[in-house]
């Protein structure tokens, strides 16, 4: 089967289930399995695929997702073409878990996929901390400030790592919020996985720097932590590592003295 994966998390999906020489293009923001998506064919940005390219690719399935805005002018661009596509959508940890079967079944690896969720759920089973839930903010982008909002697997993340996102009541999938509303938050820690750009670039002055937040809990004591978005922003088999890191931002905020 020669399939073309769009975004990070089915690039890693794929690889995870044992695909990955199935594999004749990735979008360019795909970068890991580093040492297997260096040698497989781009089709371009996540948000701006070239459709030819694909097509000139002669994919049996295109792996493709409607996880940030944007997305969706891809897909419809896929179908114009009349390109066969798998699309997900995960809001929740457990979409998760059915995208990785989804895309198990789909690519003739079952097993892989039985095996692969087993670890996600034995890990999604864990009781949370006992403490009360401290609250994190986790930003997506820093200018505007986007953060996720009740539609997204984060809330989970947190949950079991003994945290709880101040914007969980926000019925959307991210937000932008204004500087009053991250005062309100009173968050503990401000963890910066800013999407599309790399953990080596991520700059906490810019955060901490910013007007009216030198009182705010996070920025006050100087917890304003780097977690790459793809620990969690791509909702694939290293969530599960990504939920360990934000537990390590929760110790951090109550061994605080």
């Amino acid at each position: 089967m020669r399939i073309v994966a769009h975004t990070c998390s089915n690039t890693e999906i794929v690889c995870a289930l044992g695909r990955s020489d199935w594999l004749v293009g990735v979008d360019d923001h795909s970068d890991y399995p580093a040492n297997i998506v260096a040698q497989i064919p781009r089709i371009g940005a996540d948000l701006d695929i070239d459709v030819e390219k694909v097509k000139a690719l002669r994919p049996d399935l295109v792996i493709t997702s409607l996880t940030v805005p944007g997305h969706e002018r891809c897909l419809a661009r896929l179908q114009a073409a009349d390109l066969p596509c798998l699309v997900t959508q995960p809001h929740t940890l457990a979409d998760v878990v059915n995208d990785i079967r989804t895309i198990g079944d789909a690519i003739h690896a079952t097993e892989a996929a039985d095996r692969l969720i087993q670890s996600f759920e034995k890990r999604l089973a864990a009781p949370p901390p006992s403490h009360d839930p401290v609250p994190i903010m986790v930003e997506w982008w820093p200018k505007p400030v986007i953060v996720p909002g009740r539609k997204s697997w984060v809330n989970e993340m947190l949950e079991l790592a003994g945290g709880v996102n101040p914007f969980a009541d926000v019925n959307q999938e991210s937000l932008q919020i204004e500087t009053s509303q991250a005062i309100a938050a009173q968050p503990q820690a401000i963890v910066m996985s800013w999407c599309g750009v790399q953990e080596g670039k991520y700059r906490p002055h810019i955060v901490t720097r910013r007007e009216g937040w030198s009182d705010i809990p996070a920025v006050k004591s100087m917890r304003v932590v780097p977690i790459s978005e793809a620990w969690l922003g791509r909702p694939g088999p290293r969530l599960i590592e990504g939920i360990d890191k934000l537990a390590e931002v929760v110790h951090l905020c109550l061994n605080k003295d």
